[in-house]
């Protein structure tokens, strides 16, 4: 197993089998995440012997970085696993900090119509160190602080659960990389039982839903998760969880010209989460060589958003990055595994 799948909790009980002491939890957790150590030989506070037990029983390996590409405030990241296969991350700076969007699988099984990522099938659920040292290695690439994390890349985060909330106790904890929780966002395509375990996780996470369409007939063509889940059970989800979090949601709406940006989408939009604590983050689509889907005109978009805004529902248009590196919304594929 690699070091970097264990929270913090996981490393104490680990000394305690041992027979050692737990505050070792500590100094190891620090070394890892603190001082950020590229050697078990940089250690100067542990015995020689319980090293070498810690080296025998777990991997310190990393991914391995293959590619960079940067286009204005923003960085793609190129990684290469272990079994060879491929994942993207994204960084993007803002006026509030640096920003990393981060993939949680190698490939999607959920089928949005409109996304590049999910062209390809999960091949496997990422392990929680390979989400974490993602983080880890942008941050030493880009030798500047990552302060938000959104789990918005190539997966859907709560297929790959488990290894999720470690990912999220990680880089929360103070002596692991200190991202504050309200600096997290976790987006799902609208997983109805994950969305209820979600909302008794203790961690005051964001959580966006990934919408995009304001009833079931359109949301189950261009969404194949809303046959399993529509839209009734979604929206009394979304209430549970917002009854027992008192957190505020964020809906996900990428626009699609002449599928979902119509007048009569803003107002079934209102209709359909004008009664929630939330607001609805407007997506320009990124369009892709694959995929028929256009994006609407700027016109249309801000026609869309003041439907929205004087029904007085809250409402942003996501600032753009790096449609010209396909680093955008719903553009990350790896072209190592194009079909």
């Amino acid at each position: 197993m690699n070091i970097y799948n264990l929270t913090r909790d996981e490393m104490e009980e680990y000394f305690i089998n041992l027979g050692s002491r737990k505050f070792h939890a500590d100094q190891l957790f620090s070394w890892l995440y603190e001082k950020r150590i590229s050697s078990v030989s940089e250690i100067t506070n542990i015995k020689k012997e319980l090293l070498e037990q810690i080296v025998s029983d777990y991997s310190f390996s990393k991914l391995k970085l293959i590619q960079v590409e940067k286009d204005v405030d923003v960085c793609k990241y190129l990684f290469e696993l272990d079994d060879c296969e491929h994942i993207e991350a994204v960084l993007m700076r803002h006026d509030y900090g640096n920003s990393v969007c981060i993939s949680s699988q190698v490939g999607c099984n959920m089928g949005c119509k409109f996304c590049e990522s999910g062209r390809r099938k999960k091949v496997r659920n990422l392990e929680t160190w390979e989400m974490v040292t993602q983080l880890l290695m942008i941050e030493e690439e880009l030798a500047e602080r990552v302060s938000h994390v959104v789990v918005m890349g190539i997966g859907e985060p709560f297929d790959n659960y488990d290894n999720l909330l470690k990912f999220l106790s990680i880089i929360n904890h103070p002596k692991g990389l200190a991202i504050g929780a309200r600096h997290i966002t976790v987006s799902t395509c609208g997983i109805v039982p994950k969305i209820l375990e979600f909302s008794n996780f203790p961690l005051q996470i964001n959580l966006a839903i990934s919408l995009h369409a304001p009833n079931d007939e359109l949301r189950n063509q261009i969404m194949p998760i809303n046959k399993a889940y529509p839209l009734k059970e979604l929206i009394q989800a979304i209430e549970i969880y917002l009854e027992k979090t008192n957190r505020r949601i964020t809906f996900e709406y990428i626009l699609l010209a002449g599928v979902n940006d119509t007048k009569e989408c803003a107002l079934e939009l209102v209709d359909l989460v004008g009664h929630l604590n939330c607001y609805v983050n407007l997506i320009p689509y990124n369009e892709t060589n694959n995929l028929e889907f256009r994006r609407s005109s700027t016109v249309q978009i801000m026609k869309f958003y003041d439907i929205l805004k004087k029904n007085r529902l809250g409402v942003t248009i996501r600032k753009e990055f790096g449609s010209k590196i396909s680093a955008a919304c719903g553009q990350l594929r790896s072209k190592k595994e194009e079909l």
